[in-house]
């Protein structure tokens, strides 16, 4: 025991007396190799990301003002003045430096007056919003500006669990800031962040501030924009999300073209399979969508598809649940074709779709009461064409609409606690009454409006 006792002290002593020189790092890898890092590849990233300030006008009065005896007294007009009070501060990615276009989060951008962008080097500019889309968490910006540096987009589509990824945005405001990761998962949805989910899982730190900001692989390539946590404690754990440029790709064109995104729609109701569904079909797998409905005169009927036909992969892409279905259609142009992969009677079949234009009325917010004036609203459809909501297409500022804490985007789902999935229904659900409480989704949050 002694002699084991004098080991262990030698032991300790020898820790302590060359501990600090262990820990140290080698000034160069044997051979006189440097030192793994990824300085070079973030020099020729960072200038691509910029920092992003929101802006809104409020109005403030003069009390003195307010009084029509003062004003006639001084001959002074009513004149509110406008103070500038900032929204929010994000980031956003550089993806065509000859156009100055930008891509961002919608939540970034919303609502705000003004967009100023900060390079890298310093520089300011205004930016001005070519489009915007809630349903999927995306903007395009676009300044002008010279000597920009983009970031090229790589195949989200060949990620793996695994890879090494890099997180750039401006974190608290703080500014530019790099966090490395992994991916921790691919195809993340059903999350009800936002309405078209499919998501790049990273344990790179991402934190408010860095929505909008590029994820990038050890190439210095684009894969994904930075766009939400989850921080149960208020603070980074770990899960971060981006939206893959398989997505980002497509919405951003058609932001570029449109201004908007044109969903398309396939015309089906379904839902998820499960065990006893594929035991009685009589079949041996475990994922996939059911298709509980098919449409007359959509997409999927001109396909030939039919109720109990259980869809698997679409474009190549497997299909594991309903939501997968649902995200796949919804981020199709419509107009465009679709192939899909399904069983039927217990043998694989393939079809092509042409993913179908939805049609849907725009009416007037005054035409079905007076608290909607200002706003125009149409049928908000799912991917089986069916009216799920009322979205608020455009609100203008001296609405009562507006006043009444409307704003474009938001989907009216019930009114005095009754569902409302159309137009018809919402005109009868306010019909004759004076006091509304008006139920609406707005990105990722559910609030209540109180009308009288």
């Amino acid at each position: 025991m002694k002699a084991l006792r004098h080991l262990m002290i030698s032991m300790l002593v020898m820790l302590i007396f060359t501990g600090p020189a262990a820990a140290a790092l080698p000034a160069a890898m044997p051979d006189g190799q440097a030192l793994p890092s990824l300085a070079p590849m973030l020099r020729e990233v960072t200038p691509a990301v910029v920092n992003i300030a929101t802006f809104t006008r409020v109005q403030r009065y003069n009390p003195l003002l307010q009084d029509p005896f003062f004003r006639h007294f001084f001959d002074i007009p009513e004149q509110p003045s406008n103070r500038r009070r900032a929204l929010s501060a994000g980031s956003g990615v550089i993806v065509d430096a000859r156009q100055g276009y930008i891509l961002t989060n919608h939540h970034v951008v919303a609502n705000a007056d003004e967009i100023q962008v900060t390079l890298a080097d310093g520089r300011n500019f205004p930016a001005t919003l070519i489009g915007s889309d809630q349903q999927v968490d995306l903007a395009v910006l676009r300044i002008e500006a010279d000597r920009l540096v983009q970031l090229e987009m790589a195949d989200s589509t060949e990620l793996q669990v695994g890879d090494f990824v890099v997180a750039i945005g401006n974190p608290f405001g703080l500014g530019q800031t790099v966090t490395s990761g992994i991916i921790s998962a691919l195809g993340r949805s059903g999350l009800g962040i936002y309405g078209y989910e499919d998501f790049i899982q990273t344990d790179a730190s991402i934190n408010p501030g860095n929505s909008g900001g590029a994820l990038v692989n050890l190439k210095g390539e684009l894969i994904g924009i930075n766009s939400a946590i989850i921080a149960p404690a208020g603070g980074n754990v770990g899960i971060g999300f981006a939206i893959p440029t398989e997505i980002a790709s497509v919405v951003m064109a058609q932001l570029i073209e449109h201004g908007e995104v044109r969903r398309g729609t396939l015309g089906v109701a379904f839902q998820d399979m499960t065990p006893e569904l594929a035991e009685a079909f009589g079949l041996d797998i475990a994922h996939g969508a059911v298709i509980a409905q098919v449409l007359e005169g959509g997409a999927a009927a001109k396909a030939g598809l039919q109720p109990g036909d259980i869809i698997v992969r679409v474009d190549g892409r497997p299909i594991r649940t309903g939501a997968d279905l649902r995200n796949r259609v919804g981020l199709k142009p419509a107009g465009q074709k679709m192939e899909i992969e399904y069983y039927r009677n217990g043998k694989l079949r393939r079809v092509e779709a042409k993913i179908a234009e939805p049609s849907q009325e725009v009416a007037r917010g005054a035409d079905l009461s007076r608290v909607f004036e200002g706003a125009a609203l149409r049928d908000y459809l799912d991917p089986a064409g069916a009216p799920a909501a009322v979205e608020v297409v455009s609100v203008e500022r001296r609405g009562a609409a507006f006043r009444a804490g409307f704003r474009p985007g938001d989907l009216i789902v019930a009114v005095n606690r009754e569902r409302v999935r159309s137009l018809s229904e919402l005109r009868q659900a306010v019909s004759g009454s004076r006091s509304l409480l008006i139920q609406v989704q707005r990105g990722r949050t559910s609030l209540f409006l109180v009308l009288r």
